[in-house]
């Protein structure tokens, strides 16, 4: 994916604009317009969506999927083995036995402390 994303802005001669502040900054704006979907509907209707609202939420996480890609492309980072030991590092963090079907933990953890966006 990250090859076919290359090309394309190749294609375009974008790459001078795509510096990782650039990339970055977009894929922060991807990422709230993807929120807006899900702005003031309930859980249920959050869980439910209806065909435009699917398809629309489907091409904002491809935009955010797009962005991120590219700024681990621009920054040399491997998505398989970032993945990898984030969940190494999140199993370690969270042990299942420990917090199976609960968020205790995971406040209890972050009570005052850095809320990096996991469990």
């Amino acid at each position: 994916m990250q090859a076919r994303i290359r090309e394309f802005v190749a294609e375009r001669d974008w790459e001078r604009f795509h510096t990782p502040k650039n990339v970055a900054a977009a894929l922060s704006v991807e990422a709230a317009e993807l929120l807006e979907i899900f702005t003031w509907l309930t859980p249920e209707e959050s869980s439910t969506l209806q065909a435009p609202e699917r398809e629309h939420a489907a091409e904002e996480i491809a935009d955010v999927l797009v962005y991120a890609l590219r700024l681990a492309d621009l920054i040399g980072v491997d998505i398989g083995e970032a993945v990898d030991a984030k969940l190494r590092a999140n199993a370690l963090r969270y042990p299942a036995e420990a917090v199976r079907g609960s968020l205790d933990r995971y406040r209890d953890t972050h009570a005052g402390g850095r809320d990096d966006g996991d469990p």
